[in-house]
Parts: structure tokens; sequence; C-alpha cells
């Protein structure tokens, strides 16, 4: 169910029946020569359908898709807010968003959220609002390579410039990491890809997909517990 398709009665009894609002967190960021720059927002999107499909009561907001990308500046199409403007921009939302919904879970789909997200749900907690932030967890490639490139084989194939998929900087991210910090992803990859896209699959994909919403799942049900009834297993 997404919030943006309904009336304001309609987000109001949902509201007052206790429904869940997930808020995708994702990015407009370079991604290789390869991937679409709305990479990290579709995944944080596809979280959040997937858990409105195993759990009754969940709205799903219309995804921020701007984040903090600074360590992408340098490749056209980057468009980042930065940090600051990120944590005002999640409070202010959230403060909103409590006039309406009790329970609110902010879905994050990239790294460098990650910080200014912390740092707003503290805020936020402090004001007694119930504000949780899920971060999915799984290994790979850093960035670009192949588990990006199969989570979005899974999710829309038809944009993925498979014939431009190239190898960037493979070494391990703590190798690198002093050089990103200094000089962002351009610093070490000159197509922007840390990883080897190569070989990936959407069944890969796929199968990273529902591990994913399966530990969203497995978040909401720790944060929650009491209203068993409206998760379907």
């Amino acid at each position: 169910m997404l919030v943006a398709d309904l009336t304001w009665p309609e987000a109001g009894g949902l509201g007052d029946s206790g429904a869940l609002l997930v808020v995708p967190v994702g990015s407009t960021e370079q991604h290789g020569p390869h991937l679409p720059l709305s990479t990290d927002s579709d995944l944080a999107g596809a979280l959040c359908a997937g858990l409105a499909g195993r759990c009754g009561d969940v709205v799903v907001a219309p995804v921020v898709a701007y984040g903090a990308s600074g360590e992408h500046s340098g490749f056209p199409g980057t468009l980042s807010i930065g940090q600051a403007a990120l944590e005002l921009l999640i409070v202010e939302l959230c403060r909103s968003a409590t006039d309406t919904f009790e329970r609110i879970v902010l879905v994050n789909g990239h790294g460098g959220n990650v910080e200014p997200l912390r740092r707003a749900v503290t805020l936020l907690r402090s004001e007694s609002r119930d504000i949780r932030l899920f971060l999915p967890r799984y290994s790979g490639d850093a960035h670009a390579g192949r588990t990006e490139t199969s989570l979005q084989l899974e999710l829309s194939p038809d944009r993925v410039r498979v014939d431009r998929a190239r190898p960037g900087d493979t070494r391990p991210l703590p190798q690198v990491l002093p050089q990103l910090r200094a000089g962002g992803v351009r610093a070490v990859s000159a197509n922007g890809v840390l990883g080897d896209p190569t070989g990936a699959t959407a069944a890969e994909g796929a199968r990273l997909l529902t591990e994913l919403v399966s530990q969203l799942f497995d978040q909401v049900r720790q944060w929650w517990p009491e209203p068993v009834e409206r998760i379907r297993p």
C-alpha cells in the first residue's frame, strides 16, 4: 500500500489502526557505466515493498531519492544533498509523519546515508517518537560490482547495460578506504566501480533480495512483537 495513492481520510484511518509506515531512503548517484543512478533507491524501495507483501497494515512512503553521496562527486549525474541536509530532511519528515503514524521504519539503501540517519533517529527517539532504522547486511563488492548488479538484474533487468559492465578497483574495501576518504571513488576507480560486475545474474539477485526482505521482516517482528496478528509468515 503506497501512501502517495491514499486520500487524507484513508491515511488517517490507517494511522488510527496502528499501521506501520516504512520510508525507503536511497540516493541518486553513479553506479558505474552499466547501472542506473537510482540503484540504491531501487533497492530501498524493493525492500519496503517486500515487507508490505509479508505484513498487514504496512504503508510505503515515497522513496527519499537524494542522499549523502559526496564520495561520488566528479561523476556526472550524481545528485547529493550532503549529510547535514539529509539528517534535517529525515528529522522533519518523521516529525510530520508521526502526526499520522505511530511507528516508522527507515529502510536505507546507501552506505553514505548511515551516519546522518543514525543521528536523525537518535534525535527523534529522544523526542519519544517510535522510529527505527534498518540497515541491510550483506557481503560482496563495495559498489556497482557483482552484488548490486545482480540485485538490479532481478529488479529491473531492462535498465542494466550488461554490455558496459567492466571491473573497477577490485581490492578489498579496507585497502582502498584511506584513498576513498581522501579523494572519493574517483581517486581509486575511473569507471566508478568498486568490484567486478561480470558474472552477475538475476538468480543471484533474487536470492539476495529474498534474504534482505527476510532480515527486514525479522527485525520488524523483534521491534514490535505484540501485533502478531498483523504479521503474515
